[in-house]
């Protein structure tokens, strides 16, 4: 396989080992690895070589990963996968909340980062969805827009990530759904043993969406009511 067919990858990290091991891997299944040293120059590729998909180091010299997260999107839906430190909780959530789509901690399996890659080009690599709306009580989920209606003045546009989480909650309203099935479903991977993304995500949905309603089922997963 091709890297052409494949597409390029952008590794924004300061470990020369890192970059060579992951882009042996990478070239591998036929990704073009295009690695930056710092946040800075991450930021210029994504500019410039408009990536398919972002690896970014959380612990980064001058602008670390968090903040260059967060001006990547501000320009860029592109999905992005952090790396981070095992021991990092925060900054692991922390990067969900800016805007980050997945982390692997370190140390890592190279196979296991480029599953990952694979997984969100997958799902960015689907059949667009045919535009249509969800309706459920007075909440208007609309895929065409990928926006949230509440009432007369209530628009809000969550993330690509977050709105692809909805959306699944929605078409499935009423069901309890297992952070394992939200994972496949919506993350297109297996369950590994971390559902931290899926909790952050349906916070930052409570968060910018006030009153949206996701419900806890405790100890299993969620379920959108309306």
């Amino acid at each position: 396989m091709t890297t052409q067919r494949r597409g390029t990858v952008l590794l924004i990290e300061d470990e020369d080992a890192i970059a060579d091991l992951l882009r042996m891997y990478c070239e591998q299944e036929g990704f073009r690895l295009v690695h930056a040293a710092n946040g800075e120059r991450g930021i210029e590729a994504v500019r410039e070589r408009d990536p398919r998909a972002v690896l970014l180091d959380i612990g980064l010299p001058g602008i670390d990963g968090i903040e260059t997260c967060r001006r990547i999107r501000a320009i860029s839906d592109v999905p992005i996968i952090m790396l981070t430190a095992r021991d990092d909780e925060v900054d692991k959530i922390v990067g969900l909340e800016v805007g980050a789509d997945d982390y692997v901690t370190k140390p890592f399996s190279p196979r296991e980062v480029v599953a990952r890659i694979k997984a969100v080009l997958r799902r960015a690599d689907e059949p667009a969805r045919v535009a249509a709306v969800i309706t459920i009580g007075d909440w208007d989920i609309d895929s065409g827009r990928r926006e949230v209606r509440h009432g007369p003045d209530g628009v809000y546009r969550p993330t690509a990530r977050e709105f692809d989480l909805l959306w699944y909650l929605a078409e499935n309203r009423g069901l309890v759904l297992s952070r394992a099935q939200i994972l496949e479903s919506v993350w297109g991977y297996d369950y590994l043993g971390e559902t931290r993304t899926v909790d952050v995500h349906v916070r930052q949905l409570r968060k910018k969406i006030p009153g949206i309603p996701i419900e806890t089922a405790w100890g299993v997963g969620y379920r959108f009511e309306g």
